[in-house]
C-alpha cells in the first residue's frame, strides 16, 4: 500500500505510571486530529536477563496476566470507547529496545517523561531519555502533571 494514502501510526510506550497515562492520553487526543491510528507497547523483560549472571528465572511473571493489566490500564485510561480504537501489544525486551523497534515506520512515538522506576526529581527517565536518542521517527516526551489541555497538541 502507498505509505501516502495509510493513516499516521503513533505507538506509545505504557508501563502504568501517571506519565504513561499521560502520554497514552496525548496520543490519543494527537491521532484524533491527525486521523490517525494509536498503537500501545508495553514492554516485558525478565530481571538480569541482559546481564552475565545465572539465568533469570521469574516464577512470579505471568504473561497472560500482563496482557491484561495492559488491556485493562488502556480502558481505565481512555474508557470503553477511546480503548476500542487502540491497537495494544506487549513485548518481551528491554522497554528501550522494544519502543525503538515498534516505531520503526511510525509517524511519532510518544513516551512518558518518567516510568515505574528512577529518581522521583529526575527531569526525564532512562527510557525516555533512550528513546529520545535512538527513536527511528518524531518523538513526544509527555509529563505527567501537564493538564491535557495545556499539552494539546497543535496548541500554542
Amino acid at each position: 500500500m502507498d505509505r501516502q494514502h495509510e493513516a499516521p501510526r503513533i505507538v506509545v510506550g505504557v508501563d502504568g505510571s501517571p506519565s504513561s497515562q499521560a502520554a497514552l492520553r496525548w496520543a490519543v487526543r494527537y491521532a484524533g486530529l491527525v486521523s490517525g491510528r494509536v498503537e500501545a507497547v508495553a514492554a516485558w523483560d525478565l530481571p538480569g536477563a541482559a546481564s552475565w549472571s545465572a539465568p533469570a528465572v521469574d516464577t512470579t511473571f505471568d504473561e497472560e496476566e500482563a496482557e491484561r493489566r495492559l488491556v485493562e490500564e488502556v480502558r481505565t485510561v481512555l474508557g470503553e470507547d477511546g480503548a476500542s480504537s487502540v491497537r495494544q501489544r506487549l513485548v518481551r525486551g528491554n522497554p528501550v529496545d522494544v519502543l525503538v523497534d515498534a516505531a520503526q515506520g511510525a509517524d511519532m512515538l510518544v513516551v512518558g517523561s518518567r516510568g515505574r522506576g528512577g529518581f522521583s526529581r529526575a527531569l526525564l527517565g532512562s527510557v525516555s531519555h533512550q528513546t529520545a536518542l535512538h527513536a527511528p521517527c518524531p518523538i513526544t516526551i509527555v509529563r505527567a502533571d501537564v493538564p491535557v489541555e495545556q499539552a494539546h497538541p497543535g496548541r500554542a
